[in-house]
């Protein structure tokens, strides 16, 4: 069966950080970059960040830049995103994926209280 399941988020204050998790299964991981985006209240699904296979390359969107990192663990079929000095703008719910895309999972919802 294929899923991603998200994991990690919550309510942070400002400054404050999270990691959080992606668990895949039921797909080839290793082979296709990971992703994590971003939907915003009233605002469409962005993408933050994006790592290729075997992690030598990253992209970040601006926003995040500077603050969080994406990584995988192949062996695991696991990804993840480390976001340091949350700001009040990075609420949302934030799910993962591969390019292409698989089914969406449910998200994990980060909150941070200013």
């Amino acid at each position: 069966q294929v899923q991603l399941v998200e994991s990690g988020g919550g309510l942070v204050q400002a400054g404050g950080s999270l990691r959080l998790s992606c668990a895949a299964s039921g797909m080839i991981f290793d082979k296709s970059d990971f992703t994590w985006y971003r939907q915003a209240p009233g605002k469409q699904r962005e993408l933050i960040a994006r790592i290729s296979p075997v992690g030598s390359d990253s992209y970040y969107a601006d926003s995040v830049r500077g603050r969080f990192t994406i990584s995988r663990d192949n062996f695991m079929h696991r990804g993840y995103l480390q976001m340091n000095n949350l700001k009040f703008e990075d609420t949302g719910v934030y799910y993962c994926n591969l390019i292409p895309w698989r089914d969406w999972g449910q998200g994990t919802q980060v909150t941070v209280s200013s």
